[in-house]
């Protein structure tokens, strides 16, 4: 095993900025050079790339994820009177999209192995007001698209992907973000693309809806001056798009150097005798952990890697007094956030997302960890007892 001492943060983006720092600086000189700030061919080459990677015909750049859901959700003509259903198990931007255009959020619980929305309760909730859904690849795993596309087309209901946590993510071959009306996107410093502030995009197959899109994020305004939408500034910068595209052509060999540190991890943790099954959460995990689950057919990027722990607070306790990064997502479900009482919704609604904010624990994923970083966090986790 490893030495004692070792240091493991949770994410260092320096050895990749490092690795990359010519192609970085010299990209964000070119712009600074250009004096051409907003929008402009570095956003165009950066659309054109992530359509391209996405499998769609069109990316339109957005200032963050939280705003291509807005500009999507609001292109698709939803507001009051309109319910949109998701997960309560998922960063804020999602419900909080819904609630900022004025509709509203409709919850179904998760599974508890994939943390993803559970496709088989959302017909019980589907009303004569739904108009979408929005499922969320949650750290870097996709959601039930077959059955949630099976669902939507019998109920005539839009899906807007949200995969901000998930880009590159495949199902049986086929990447997120190509299964819905639209997919949104975000490339915060943390995410597997990310750039050197907030950014994010709508990908989409429809032309229609991705000209909307292009107005609405300026102001609604087309030619210039004109305005027949009431828009934002939603526009993504050339800085971050210039970052972007130096960045996208390696986040493949990203995504692959996460699935070897995902599968390092459950082979130690699988020799220290520690790995528990999903299915033990509804019983007692015995001092052990609950490690990811990647379902047949998906290709998890592992954005973040989230175990279960009966005893997830003291554990983190202990990870951090040895120098060992780790990070809750999320603490409360958001049901329970004050902001959104008004829903109706109380403790106990959503038992697996409940469960999931109480136990969940996020451990150092990033490409750049070393076998000594990954062995040094199974040996503070296996020798924890509470």
């Amino acid at each position: 095993m490893s030495e004692s001492k070792i240091t493991v943060p949770l994410l260092d983006l320096k050895p990749q900025y490092a690795a990359l720092a010519e192609e970085l600086d010299q990209a964000v000189l070119s712009v600074a050079r250009s004096q051409y700030f907003i929008l402009g061919p570095e956003v165009e080459c950066f659309e054109a790339g992530v359509a391209n990677y996405c499998d769609v015909d069109h990316g339109v750049g957005v200032s963050s994820g939280t705003d291509a859901l807005i500009v999507a959700l609001m292109a698709l003509g939803i507001g009051p009177g309109d319910e949109v259903i998701t997960t309560p198990y998922t960063f804020f931007g999602t419900i909080g999209s819904i609630v900022r255009v004025g509709a509203t959020p409709v919850l179904v619980d998760i599974e508890p192995d994939t943390f993803n929305i559970d496709a088989s309760k959302i017909e019980t909730v589907i009303t004569d007001k739904t108009r979408a859904i929005i499922p969320v690849h949650l750290f870097g795993q996709m959601a039930d698209m077959r059955a949630i596309k099976d669902i939507a087309r019998e109920h005539d209901i839009l899906i807007i992907e949200d995969a901000a946590q998930a880009i590159g993510a495949k199902q049986n071959g086929r990447p997120a973000c190509s299964f819905g009306h639209m997919g949104c996107l975000s490339f915060f410093p943390t995410k597997n693309l990310g750039g050197f502030g907030d950014g994010g995009m709508v990908v989409t197959d429809d032309a229609d809806y991705a000209n909307i899109i292009k107005q609405l994020r300026n102001h609604g305004m087309e030619p210039k001056y004109y305005h027949s939408r009431v828009g934002g500034n939603f526009r993504l910068d050339a800085l971050q798009a210039a970052v972007l595209n130096v960045k996208l052509p390696h986040l493949n060999n990203w995504h692959e150097q996460r699935r070897e540190n995902a599968a390092l991890y459950r082979k130690l943790f699988t020799a220290a005798g520690i790995t528990r099954t999903a299915d033990e959460l509804d019983t007692s995990l015995n001092g052990g952990i609950v490690v990811p689950l990647e379902k047949d057919g998906n290709y998890h990027i592992y954005n973040q890697f989230v175990i279960y722990s009966e005893h997830r607070d003291a554990l983190m306790a202990q990870m951090k007094a040895n120098d060992i990064g780790c990070e809750i997502y999320y603490p409360l479900s958001l049901h329970e956030q004050e902001c959104f009482r008004l829903l109706g919704y109380k403790r106990g609604d959503f038992p697996n997302s409940e469960r999931a904010a109480s136990m969940s624990l996020a451990l150092p994923i990033f490409p750049d960890l070393s076998d000594e970083m990954i062995e040094r966090v199974v040996e503070v986790i296996a020798a924890f007892k509470a």
